[in-house]
């Protein structure tokens, strides 16, 4: 028998094309799935099998109507424009995912979160969808436990991923959840995208601009990121600032979406995964230069930013390299 026939079938995932679609979002399950050796086939419908206009200047064909979405392992519904998310659901779009199977995982990026909602699916559940239409979202389904900090929610057989990009991040999870972080930072890699992206949106909220003559703190940020191995606290960071520490704090806040410890141990895990990588230094080591005051820290805190330890982190990047 051929290592062909020993291999499972691929995993069927097919895109919900709706009118007014975003093209980037409605390309990304393609890329993603795409470059995962042949382990997903990636199918684009539509609500009536006819062409979908985007919103850009063009249509798009699609090759299949809403009959395969009865074969679906995982359906994805790209995102639309606010505009065109209705309060209810069309007839068509409504008998489209009817037809998909009780088992099958769903999932939408950015504002297809609408789409769910509208259908009942997130009901009872965690949610997320793109932080400028999160006050519309809660005003319209209050039934559903909305999170707009994070940038996807698996809840389930149901996942939601917030704005854009967070669609990267939400198919890179369900590659990593099917068949390991080998696979998903091979993927990654070939995509010429980071396998995972710390933090949530808060970081990309839009935040008032500082009032005339605020000092920023990316000086400090700098500054800090030259001594990760020493032990900074937020005194050192307020001081380097010429700020107080309430001031510093708040300023931070705005500018980076994260508390300065929050953000520090960020660095940190960041630089560790670096050197996890490019070198062969102990994991004591590595602690020791990204300022972890031992090797049971960093895994600690590797373990609960990314969900495996250092010695896993590094065979699989190294084994993929």
């Amino acid at each position: 028998m051929s290592d062909l026939e020993l291999r499972p079938r691929p995993e069927r995932v097919v895109v919900l094309a709706l009118d007014g679609v975003y093209p980037f979002e409605l390309g990304i399950p393609s890329r993603i799935f795409g470059a995962a050796d042949g382990h997903y086939e990636v199918l684009t419908c539509s609500v009536d099998g006819r062409p979908v206009r985007t919103n850009a200047d063009f249509t798009v064909g699609v090759a299949h109507g809403p009959e395969i979405l009865d074969t679906a392992d995982t359906v994805i519904v790209a995102a639309v424009p606010p505009a065109h998310i209705p309060a209810e659901l069309p007839p068509e779009l409504a008998a489209a995912l009817a037809r998909i199977r009780p088992d099958a995982r769903i999932v939408s990026i950015c504002t297809a979160a609408f789409v769910l909602a509208a259908a009942g699916l997130l009901d009872g559940r965690r949610a997320t969808t793109h932080w400028q239409v999160a006050d519309r979202f809660r005003t319209r389904y209050p039934q559903v436990d909305l999170d707009p900090d994070v940038l996807f929610v698996a809840d389930g057989r149901i996942l939601t991923s917030a704005g854009a990009a967070s669609g990267v991040d939400i198919c890179l999870h369900i590659v990593r959840t099917d068949h390991g972080s080998e696979l998903a930072n091979f993927v990654a890699r070939r995509c010429v995208v980071p396998p995972f992206r710390d933090g949530g949106q808060a970081q990309y909220i839009e935040q008032p601009v500082p009032e005339s003559g605020a000092a920023s703190t990316a000086a400090t940020r700098a500054w800090a990121l030259e001594r990760l191995d020493e032990p900074l606290t937020l005194a050192d960071l307020a001081g380097h600032a010429r700020m107080s520490l309430r001031t510093f704090a708040r300023r931070f806040g705005e500018e980076v979406g994260l508390s300065p410890g929050r953000w520090l141990i960020q660095q940190r895990v960041a630089r560790a995964r670096h050197l996890l990588e490019a070198s062969d230094l102990p994991v004591d080591r590595i602690a020791a230069e990204v300022g972890f005051a031992t090797g049971a820290s960093l895994r600690q805190h590797l373990h609960a930013a990314i969900g495996v330890s250092p010695q896993t982190y590094r065979r699989t990047f190294q084994q993929t390299r």
